[in-house]
């Protein structure tokens, strides 16, 4: 070893950003495995790395004893006293130990182990850094096609871009470069396995973040995203500022923030929404451009029926159910909508359901348990099936069809068959 070795040092260090005391600390350890493997464990060593002579420096020390038993670890009196006349019994002497006596087996081992140790640091160095960057926007060239994914090569590293994190319908080519969003950095064996995506919500908020300066300074907060990757999102935000209108600031001046950032996601179309901590205020807002007509909320269920005018059901549910499904994800409730012809009938006839069960004397729960939900079911039941419903007596069943009849609840097809049974035969008939 010459002073080069310090030279080398010097630009492992600085070209592969590792730390330089812990080179001389990987060289220190390399070397002295190899003379553990070329001498046994027994010999007690001391390899230290001389700055001066840039040079990797190893002792030898033994103990002085009167009599040898291990040649190894000990040296007689006499022979000590040869190099050192003042040395005196059970005290340590250390021998230098040329480097070039380990001989090319065991300078080869050192070889490997300094590679080795060279890689578990800089992989050490790239997961600590990944991990700290976790949950941000990074850029690479897509490498490769594996069995789980795409590769991407992100300079001193490489990235998993999984199937299921993928845009649907977005192709890929080797060579092309693209950004993904870093949601996951995990130690391997291997190295740090980095896994990034282009259809998580959080990319969208990351991409926000990116091109609204509002957003990066937390002027306005995202809220919440719901992505239907590739084809549509919903992004709730809110400002806190009265003077910073949210939408706008997202939006742009003519569409150049968000334009950005539907360009990147290859014409995903985003819905601006303002959030409120009104549930049914923020339903309204998330079901936009649907025109609604009333909310009502089920806190306890988490449950909003909404109500829109007929001609807009198409409009609030969306096209294959989008537009509803992606409010449902920005609220974290389940949405039912109804159009007003449809729930003034579901009304009736839950009032229907009520007087029925009131007359009957007997619970609505019971009317459910047996599979009875309408009153047209009920109307329609016969004394067998209408026996089946806890608490319910032939008595109770001729009074609750008298009360059918009294209320209107019987079919019009119905009414019109029992006049035809009950009206005298026409003229000519047979």
């Amino acid at each position: 070893m010459s002073s080069e070795l310090k030279k080398t040092i010097d630009q492992i260090s600085k070209d592969r950003g590792i730390d330089r005391d812990l080179l001389i600390d990987t060289l220190e350890e390399a070397v002295r495995s190899s003379v553990a493997r070329k001498y046994g464990d027994q010999m007690d060593i001391e390899v230290t790395f001389n700055e001066e002579l840039g040079e990797i420096q190893v002792y030898q020390f033994k103990v002085v004893v009167t009599k040898i038993n291990d040649p190894i670890s000990e040296i007689t009196l006499a022979e000590a006293r040869e190099h050192d006349p003042n040395i005196n019994l059970d005290d340590e002497m250390g021998f230098r130990v040329k480097i070039e006596d380990l001989g090319r087996i065991a300078a080869q081992s050192a070889k490997q182990v300094i590679i080795q140790r060279m890689r578990d640091a800089e992989q050490e160095i790239i997961y600590e850094e990944y991990r700290e960057r976790k949950g941000e926007i990074v850029s690479g060239i897509v490498q490769r096609r594996d069995r789980t994914g795409w590769i991407i090569n992100l300079g001193r590293t490489e990235a998993l871009l999984p199937k299921d994190e993928q845009i649907p319908r977005e192709r890929y080519k080797r060579g092309d470069r693209i950004q993904a969003y870093i949601i996951e950095v995990q130690k391997e064996s291997r190295g740090p396995q980095i896994v990034v995506s282009r259809s998580h919500p959080d990319y969208m908020g990351a991409l926000f973040a990116r091109e609204v300066p509002e957003v990066f300074d937390s002027t306005v907060k995202i809220m919440g995203v719901a992505r239907d990757p590739g084809l549509r999102a919903k992004v709730a935000v809110s400002s806190r500022d009265r003077d910073v209108d949210p939408v706008g600031a997202c939006v742009g001046i003519r569409g150049s923030r968000i334009q950005n950032i539907v360009q990147e996601l290859k014409g995903e179309r985003i819905d601006i929404v303002v959030w409120s901590p009104d549930i049914a205020v923020y339903a309204q807002n998330a079901l936009s451009p649907a025109v609604i007509s009333r909310i009502m909320v089920d806190d306890e269920e988490k449950t909003l029926e909404v109500v829109v005018p007929d001609d807009q059901l198409t409009l609030a549910i969306g096209r294959k159910g989008q537009n509803v499904k992606l409010a449902a994800q920005l609220l974290g409730w389940k949405i039912d909508i109804f159009t007003e012809s449809r729930y003034g009938e579901l009304n009736a006839d839950k009032k229907g359901m009520d007087q029925l069960a009131s007359v009957a004397e007997v619970a609505m729960e019971a009317f459910f348990a047996a599979g009875f939900e309408t009153t047209a079911q009920l109307v329609a039941a016969s004394e067998e099936e209408l026996l089946a419903v806890e608490g319910m007596t032939p008595d109770k069943i001729r009074d609750m069809r008298a009360a059918i009849n009294i209320l209107g609840l019987a079919p019009i097809e119905a009414e019109d068959a029992e006049k035809e049974e009950t009206a005298p035969d026409a003229p000519g008939a047979e």
